[in-house]
């Protein structure tokens, strides 16, 4: 694969050949004001997605799409799971990077939805490494959905020579499920479907959520600790998909950690075990590990303070089921894994009574 400097010039001597239908598609680089609101903003020649062109703003600049797109392509997390739950197979779509069990770069529930449609050989970008740009380009997209990403200025200038690419809406691995489906939706010509898919995915985890009355107003931090540097912690942060998520839950963050919070778009945040005590007012701690990870950290002299961690209140998501990709959720993962992620989160709950 050529570097992205050599793609770039490629792309620029022969965009008037390869991207006619899509030379004509004007996207700023530019930010949104800061005053503008996160969730996604769309404008119609009149007040319905079934109208073009349709102007999607998110925090790289304008996706313009001037008809129904045909051509589906997703990049980066989870986006192909919105196209596939709305009935539509995208030409294209970035491989899983965690929480796979084979080499198909497909997690259970794509896998799942992929055999619902009738489809046995999936085109699976495998660019876990970076985005295969050339690959992409081949995918002939009319639009390039990556409403949940990392995607940096330049990848986005890339991307956008090859199609419009409808990006996250405020900053990166920050979008809600919900900004997810109604952004991916509108970009697809499915805002509609996508609002009907919302409701359904709303209405399933109140179902599942009456099964677990303790789980509303604890409080919980995510963290990921390392057995070979337990010095330092990483924390995800509310804005996070997965602090989102537990907040939707019914869990809430203790203002012993969001007051250590000072860049309120960054996803997480680094913490020292020198200041740990941070945690102390958290009933359950969630994050990816195992057991043997847990006895390390509970037998830390400084970690193994934490009252979550002394009572067993910590619920760890291992790196060898497909639940570990879960917590940064869409409505197929949602649907494919609430069960066994509600009783994790349960019992370490159920700790605090024992």
């Amino acid at each position: 694969m050529q570097n992205k400097k050599s793609f770039l010039l490629m792309l620029t001597l022969s965009i008037i050949a390869i991207f006619a239908l899509v030379g004509c598609s004007s996207q700023s680089s530019s930010k949104p004001e800061e005053n503008e609101q996160a969730t996604p903003s769309t404008e119609t020649e009149k007040e319905t997605d079934s109208q073009y062109p349709i102007t999607i703003k998110h925090a790289l600049g304008d996706a313009v799409i001037k008809s129904k797109p045909e051509r589906i392509v997703t990049i980066q997390w989870a986006n192909h799971d919105i196209a596939l739950a709305l009935g539509v197979v995208p030409v294209g779509f970035s491989a899983a990077n965690f929480g796979v069990q084979d080499d198909s770069g497909l997690l259970p529930w794509t896998k799942e939805k992929l055999d619902e449609l009738g489809v046995t050989d999936p085109n699976v970008f495998q660019d876990t490494d970076g985005l295969d740009f050339e690959a992409i380009s081949d995918a002939n997209p009319d639009v390039i959905l990556a409403a949940y990403s990392g995607i940096t200025a330049e990848d986005y200038e890339l991307l956008s020579q090859i199609a419009p690419v409808v990006a996250y809406p405020t900053a990166p691995w920050a979008t809600t499920w919900r900004e997810q489906v109604l952004l991916n939706a509108t970009g697809m010509g499915m805002k509609e479907e996508g609002e009907q898919l919302i409701k359904d995915t709303e209405n399933l985890i109140e179902e599942k959520l009456s099964a677990y009355p303790q789980i509303k107003g604890k409080k919980v931090v995510w963290v990921n600790f390392s057995a070979k540097d337990l010095s330092q912690l990483h924390i995800y942060t509310p804005i996070d998909s997965r602090g989102a998520f537990l907040k939707e839950l019914g869990l809430t963050y203790p203002e012993s950690i969001t007051e250590l919070i000072t860049d309120p778009t960054s996803y997480s945040l680094k913490l020292s075990a020198e200041n740990v005590e941070a945690l102390f007012d958290a009933d359950i701690i969630v994050g990816y590990g195992d057991e043997a990870l847990y006895e390390t950290i509970k037998a830390d002299p400084l970690l193994g303070k934490i009252p979550a961690v002394k009572r067993g209140s910590v619920a760890f998501i291992t790196s060898d089921t497909p639940l570990v990709a879960a917590g940064t959720p869409n409505p197929l993962s949602i649907a494919y894994t609430m069960d066994e992620y509600l009783e994790l989160i349960g019992g370490a709950i159920d700790k605090i009574e024992e």
